[in-house]
């Protein structure tokens, strides 16, 4: 569904060409600091609306044009605050959007095809919408970013909302894994490895480009679609292993040794350096599972299923003993929601492969082995135990703090939010033509602020 959402609001971005072209009015009507708001981009806005059959607000030109006013106070500040989005980011978003219409499609035809242009003309398009959009993000979380939430915030925050209001909350469940990763032939490793010396030395006798060979056999298929760059990491926001190579490069003519990290095995290249930060381009490559090997480690993880159910081990020492997964290791097992930090998921936080096995059990039942590609995008044999069930129910601060904390977040994100707005239109030049000025804005400093 989320994917149809993505593509259906990207449809519609691009429609707007084709709507501009039927319809285009050429007259400022709104000015923002140094901004000019143009009658076109609203009523382009006001025909995507009725494409996508979603119902127009009362007085969907006052509504549309301040949207797009309060984007305008976005880009300043972020401008004025030096806030950038690399090149490399927002390429690789495009490229990543651009993928997935082909994959959708069927080719890159029938791509350009549907949106009526050539792929270099939603390239651009794509760009500039996406700079915008992820700009305005960065400012947001700028003004957030210092706003914290201590317990007695929240436990008074849910104290204040009247009982009947109170959100309910899906059914949730908490489950433990025991994972193990099949066995890698050493002759498949090896294969591995002779393929990206392969690569290195093609490098670096100039017989092909880096980028070239990243796009064609690169298993990161987003840094892929960017012919293996990355954009700029600090440290931290690598692995270890990647970091330090990546860290140590100083020629970007060179290409590094082999690197072994969770993710498989990569090379690496340098292109720039900046203060803390590097930007460098990878091949990545994963040795292949054998049907064999799965077989044998999901005979393996039945064995220990079957040793749990009669007793003979209990599931957390499963994990202590056999489980390969670090990340549940130190939980007995249970799963880790990173969206919340807790324990327990709605059914659709779930990888699918997991969601087909615990649809269908019971408290603590086990599932029979399974096979699913963890989040390194390996593929992984696991069981998975039914540690607990908690029915839909109305929210609760003893069951459901974490919710109610992400729920007072919000609320307080938003406040933020409209609070800097507020302080911004207070001090920012706007004049709007006469049609504009008897609109009922959500910020009627607007009209209190014109010249």
């Amino acid at each position: 569904m989320l994917k149809k959402i993505t593509l259906l609001f990207v449809v519609c971005i691009f429609s707007i060409g084709v709507f501009s072209q039927n319809y285009i009015v050429d007259q400022v009507v709104w000015i923002v600091g140094d901004e000019a708001i143009l009658q076109s981009e609203i009523e382009t806005e006001i025909l995507r609306l009725k494409y996508e059959k979603q119902k127009t607000p009362e007085s969907p030109e006052c509504v549309i044009a301040e949207q797009l006013a309060l984007q305008k106070l976005f880009l300043a500040q972020a401008k004025i605050d030096s806030i950038t989005i690399s090149e490399a980011t927002i390429n690789q978003q495009v490229e990543s959007r651009i993928a997935y219409f082909t994959e959708q499609l069927g080719s890159k035809e029938k791509v350009e095809a549907y949106f009526k242009k050539p792929l270099s003309k939603m390239r651009e398009e794509l760009k500039a919408m996406l700079q915008d959009q992820l700009m305005v993000q960065e400012m947001q979380q700028k003004i957030t970013k210092d706003i914290k939430i201590t317990p007695s915030e929240v436990t008074a925050f849910y104290e204040n909302i009247p009982k009947d209001s109170l959100p309910i909350i899906p059914e949730q469940v908490e489950i433990q894994l025991i994972t193990l990763s099949p066995t890698i032939s050493v002759a498949e490793v090896e294969r591995v490895k002779s393929k990206l010396r392969e690569f290195r030395e093609r490098i670096e006798t100039g017989d092909i480009q880096f980028s070239t060979l990243a796009i064609l056999y690169s298993e990161d298929r987003v840094s892929a679609l960017q012919g293996g760059e990355i954009g700029f990491r600090s440290r931290s926001m690598l692995v270890p292993e990647y970091a330090n190579t990546a860290f140590s490069l100083t020629d970007p003519q060179k290409v590094s040794r082999i690197v072994e990290t969770e993710y498989g095995f990569h090379i690496i290249q340098l292109i720039a350096k900046q203060d803390d930060q590097v930007n460098s381009r990878h091949i990545l490559m994963r040795p292949k599972i054998s049907l064999e090997d799965k077989n044998l480690a999901s005979q393996r993880l039945d064995s220990i299923a079957q040793a749990i159910r009669t007793g003979s081990i209990n599931f957390e020492k499963g994990v202590e003993i056999y489980s390969d997964k670090s990340s549940t290791k130190n939980s007995n097992g249970l799963l880790i929601n990173t969206k919340d930090g807790s324990t327990r998921f709605q059914y659709d936080e779930l990888p699918q492969e997991i969601i087909n096995q615990v649809s269908f059990l019971n408290i603590g039942e086990i599932s029979k082995p399974f096979s699913f590609t963890n989040e390194n995008g390996k593929e992984i044999v696991a069981i998975v135990k039914i540690h607990d069930k908690i029915k839909a129910h109305k929210a609760s601060i003893s069951d459901d703090y974490q919710t109610l904390k992400m729920v007072y977040t919000n609320v307080k994100n938003t406040q933020a939010i409209q609070q800097w707005i507020e302080s911004k239109i207070a001090t920012t030049y706007n004049q709007l033509t006469p049609a504009y000025r008897t609109c009922n804005f959500s910020y009627p400093h607007w009209l209190k602020n014109r010249e």
